[in-house]
């Protein structure tokens, strides 16, 4: 085997099963490998969509999504797809070539040169490696992996020069994988029992990072009889409608108001970032009066708001050993849930309303679903205070980096890694034409995903931004496309709405005929 061979073979030994990628004479010899793999390999219409295709497969997996892309350009077009995964958390193993060892950064023109190809990505990636001998890519690919598996996840970046690619390994060892490492295991809970011990109001939140421990959680937060709040990331963990999940946004000023009077926040998994925690009306990030926090990675547990108690560790771990050492007792939390969700419903905008009622429908007619959701209203309203319900799923861009064009690649993912469910796109007129392509590449798989296409004829959040703020519209006004002339050009079955009333049924019967289906639904503000 030459370098690109032997990587291939390597990335069958950690269960890779997945490639997502745009072949180019920079990575040519890596295909040689993969065409005779037992890898899929799936070749989006740009690298951008690559990487948002590999966020949405690792999401629904657990297991990091894989690109594989040409030096220069080809990691520029991935990048922003990488930053959202580095904002999430999402585990991602982005590899590109880069120019031949003597000529990077040379500035005499080679092709798709960059000046610093790795500096450039360092800024998108939890870290970022050269290959400069074969000998360094058994310990650049097992350390990607133990950030996957033990630490904090985000986007892992290894490049591999372009006149190595093709180098004999005649002494290197067979592929093999390196051994698993474990999260950290906290020394003491004994604080941590205390505190909650103690506390006659609790509050528990919960973050992306403790999506593997749903059922943990769950029987914590019965154990305590103390509300249950939800990130977007984590906002699928609980049942549809439980009595203890409050299913709105932290950073809502009813939910903020049950967080700041309750005498101890248990946080697991999340970074309490403004992204969900901030109050957009008020400009204020919801703070906890006092806290215990569990997390993975140790500098996330020194940013944001102090934690009273610190605990570095595995927030699934942690929440199953607390179940075993905290006192039950009633403490109302049924109640405060009822009360902090009837002021949520009272405080919402009508359009708000109205669009979570669609949603709802949606998710009573196709309860399994993977919704997808872009930076469009449909999902804005759906962040603020939306049950997905733990049969199902809900993930969007929204929740991080804030890109448009991410909800079409990402559900492409999604389907790729669980072919059982139904993937459903939210996405607005001016989003989807940011990967508009990426509707081939569903065709190409053969995925029946259902593409909702919310048009209001241009970037309708900003336009109102815009409005409320009294700033006379500009840029946001789009002449969009006939999309369901465009959906059956790509071989999609198509419909479309004069509003959203019939869309629940519409999705429901796209999903019975099992057929990618394109959802136009105009007349929205």
């Amino acid at each position: 085997m030459n370098l690109g061979e032997y990587l291939i073979a390597l990335l069958e030994q950690y269960e890779v099963d997945a490639i997502f990628g745009i072949p180019g004479v920079h990575t040519a010899e890596m295909y040689r490998g993969l065409a005779t793999s037992s890898i899929r390999h799936i070749t989006p219409r740009h690298e951008q969509g690559a990487g948002f295709m590999a966020d949405g497969y690792a999401r629904v997996t657990g297991k990091p999504g894989v690109c594989l892309v040409i030096t220069g350009p080809g990691l520029s077009n991935i990048a922003t797809a990488m930053l959202q995964a580095k904002a999430d958390s999402i585990p991602m193993l982005v590899i590109s070539g880069v120019n031949a060892r003597g000529e990077m950064g040379s500035g005499k023109g080679h092709l798709h040169e960059m000046p610093d190809q790795r500096s450039f990505a360092k800024q998108c990636s939890v870290f970022s490696r050269t290959i400069l001998k074969p000998e360094d890519l058994l310990d650049a690919v097992a350390r990607a992996f133990a950030v996957f598996e033990s630490a904090r996840p985000g986007p892992v970046h290894i490049e591999i020069p372009l006149d190595l690619m093709g180098a004999a390994t005649d002494g290197l060892p067979v592929p093999a994988r390196a051994p698993s490492i474990a999260r950290p295991v906290p020394a003491s809970l004994d604080e941590a029992v205390t505190a909650i011990n103690g506390a006659k109001s609790p509050v528990m939140l919960l973050g992306g990072g403790a999506k593997l421990g749903a059922q943990a959680a769950l029987e914590l937060a019965e154990r305590l009889d103390c509300p249950i709040v939800t990130t977007m990331s984590a906002r699928a963990m609980i049942p549809h409608s439980h009595s203890l999940h409050v299913a709105a946004s932290p950073g809502f000023a009813p939910v903020a108001a049950l967080i700041e009077n309750s005498d101890l926040a248990l946080a697991f998994g999340t970074e309490m970032g403004p992204t969900d925690y901030l109050d957009y009306e008020t400009g204020l990030v919801t703070t906890p009066k006092r806290m215990l926090r569990v997390d993975v990675d140790a500098e996330q547990l020194a940013r944001g708001p102090r934690a009273d108690i610190a605990v570095l560790g595995d927030a699934a771990s942690v929440m199953a050993d607390l179940c075993e050492r905290v006192d039950g007792s009633a403490r109302d939390g049924a109640a405060r849930t009822k009360q902090t969700r009837d002021a949520v419903r009272a405080a919402l905008p009508d359009s708000y309303t109205e669009m979570l009622h669609t949603l709802g429908a949606i998710r009573e007619a196709v309860p399994t679903a993977m919704m997808v959701g872009d930076s469009t209203q449909l999902t804005y309203a759906g962040n603020l205070a939306f049950e997905p319900g733990n049969e199902g799923a809900w993930f969007n861009s929204s929740s991080g980096f804030g890109t448009l064009g991410y909800g079409l690649p990402a559900a492409i993912g999604a389907k790729l890694g669980d072919p059982s469910r139904p993937s459903i796109v939210l996405i607005g007129d001016g989003g989807i034409q940011f990967t508009l392509g990426e509707l081939g590449t569903a065709m190409d798989e053969g995925l029946p995903i259902v593409v909702i296409v919310w048009n209001n004829n241009g970037y309708g959040e900003i336009r109102s931004f815009m409005e409320n703020r009294q700033i006379k519209p500009e840029g946001v006004n789009l002449t969009p496309p006939d999309f369901t002339l465009i959906g059956r050009a790509y071989g999609y079955e198509t419909v479309a709405l004069s509003g959203a009333d019939a869309l629940p049924d519409a999705v429901a019967h796209a999903v019975a005929e099992n057929k990618p289906t394109l959802i136009e639904v105009c007349g929205v503000a």
